[in-house]
């Protein structure tokens, strides 16, 4: 897949199972590895063919937001993602198209029977940009503050889950250790979230790594503005990539540049005028206007966790399974694709985006059927009052659920959805935070009022 005149590729990222997105990205995906430049012609040259990649050149893209750190292992919203994935390497990599996993900087592994423990051997050779080298002591620097993170780290701490420690046997081996099973570790290790920093950045506090890290990626964080721009600059002399990479050495471009503007509109108009070179987050109202303009929209879904709405199961009301499945039952997934989103967007029919190995098709659980969702609260006592919204005895069925407007299409599509489940008797309250304020939502999660966060 390409972005714009630039060659590159696009890797890893339920309501919605959403394509990814001159260029337009349509939907961000987890992993998108800048390896090439084109002249930066802007508008006029977006049907041209760029020919062969050359050495040299600045890339703008402009993204709808920023989740206010620049730690990729403190970071989950896609558009915070494209410019920090380029700062760090994984242990492996994921085949996009098989989801086979593959070497980056380990070249074997093995796990013991009950996948307790994991062994890996690393290449040699590769250093962060300070000058350390990635050894085996560094990743066990890396893994053992994993743990330890805030609510920022939830991405990492779980793919570690139940993480006993590393045993260093030489620079190049060592073994991951596990209380109990742990079969997504693997697969965790070729997120950006199991990216590894420098030992000495990892030994940071949280908010000082949300300043700024030390990857051994193909670029280097030059400056970091919070809720302004990325700027990313190319490591010289890097040579350790993935073996999925088309291209293993240093990357072709000299600079990239992540610029966060809000407005979709603002973001389109940019790309047309070619004032930046690709964007993310394209709003259904932009796609006719960019086609017409010759723009490319690339699309696939992201693997891994459609959008979706997830219970804080410890309150109440998240912990009935009548109101979730009342929830669930109530959504009509396809009407708000097709009231909110791209035109090649996919309503989810998973709790795996379509892409993820080992998807399965479960409409038939998971899909729009007000009956089944009103039956559900009614057999569990939850009674229609004179206002429509149901309650049991004195409690009314008001479910708050807070949101950050990660991309522009978030808040239309959760009150499209809080009117579609007025219509089952259920009062659904939007709180909308800034990206900045997730981890203190997730701290406090388990005293937020009952209900969805």
């Amino acid at each position: 897949m390409r972005l714009l005149r630039f060659p590159a590729a696009l890797r890893r990222g339920p309501l919605c199972d959403l394509p990814a997105g001159r260029s337009a990205v349509l939907l961000a995906a987890t992993a998108l590895t800048l390896t090439a430049c084109g002249s930066g012609a802007g508008a006029g040259g977006a049907g041209a063919d760029a020919g062969p990649p050359r050495p040299g050149g600045s890339l703008v893209f402009a993204v709808s937001s920023d989740q206010g750190c620049a730690d990729p292992q403190q970071v989950q919203s896609n558009d915070s993602i494209y410019a920090l994935r380029q700062v760090v390497d994984s242990l492996t990599d994921q085949d996009p198209e098989t989801g086979a996993v593959v070497p980056w900087l380990a070249t074997r592994w093995s796990s013991n029977a009950d996948a307790t423990a994991w062994t890996f051997t690393l290449r040699p050779g590769a250093t962060f940009s300070d000058g350390a080298p990635v050894d085996a002591a560094a990743v066990k620097a890396n893994f053992d503050r994993v743990p330890e993170l805030g609510a920022r780290g939830s991405l990492p701490k779980g793919y570690l889950a139940g993480y006993t420690g590393t045993d260093v046997t030489s620079p190049t081996e060592f073994t991951v250790r596990f209380s109990e099973p742990n079969v997504q570790f693997l697969q965790g290790t070729s997120t950006h979230s199991l990216g590894l920093l420098s030992p000495a950045d990892a030994a940071r506090s949280d908010d000082d790594r949300c300043a700024g890290v030390v990857g051994s990626g193909p670029f280097t964080l030059e400056r970091y503005a919070k809720d302004d721009v990325t700027v990313l600059a190319k490591r010289a002399g890097y040579d350790w990539g993935s073996s999925l990479f088309g291209h293993p050495g240093e990357a072709f471009l000299d600079r990239a540049e992540f610029r966060v503007v809000p407005e979709s509109g603002v973001r389109a108009g940019s790309v047309q005028s070619g004032e930046v070179d690709a964007i993310a987050s394209v709003g259904q109202q932009d796609e006719a206007p960019l086609t017409a303009a010759g723009v490319q929209l690339p699309a696939r879904p992201n693997p891994g966790l459609p959008f979706g709405i997830t219970f804080n199961q410890a309150t109440p009301l998240g912990a009935d399974p009548a109101v979730r499945e009342a929830l669930s039952r109530g959504i009509d997934r396809d009407e708000v694709v097709a009231a909110v989103y791209p035109g090649r967007t996919r309503a989810a029919t998973s709790a795996l985006s379509s892409t993820t190995p080992s998807y399965a098709d479960l409409s038939a659980l998971v899909g729009y059927d007000p009956a089944a969702a009103t039956a559900a609260l009614d057999r569990a006592g939850w009674v229609p009052g004179p206002d429509g919204i149901r309650a049991k005895g004195a409690q009314k069925l008001t479910v708050p659920l807070t949101f950050a407007q990660n991309i522009g299409t978030t808040k239309p599509a959760l009150e499209l959805i809080q009117q579609q489940l007025r219509r089952i008797g259920v009062d659904l309250q939007l709180r909308e935070v800034q990206i900045a304020e997730t981890q203190a939502v997730l701290e406090a999660v388990t005293s937020s009022p009952p209900g969805a966060t």
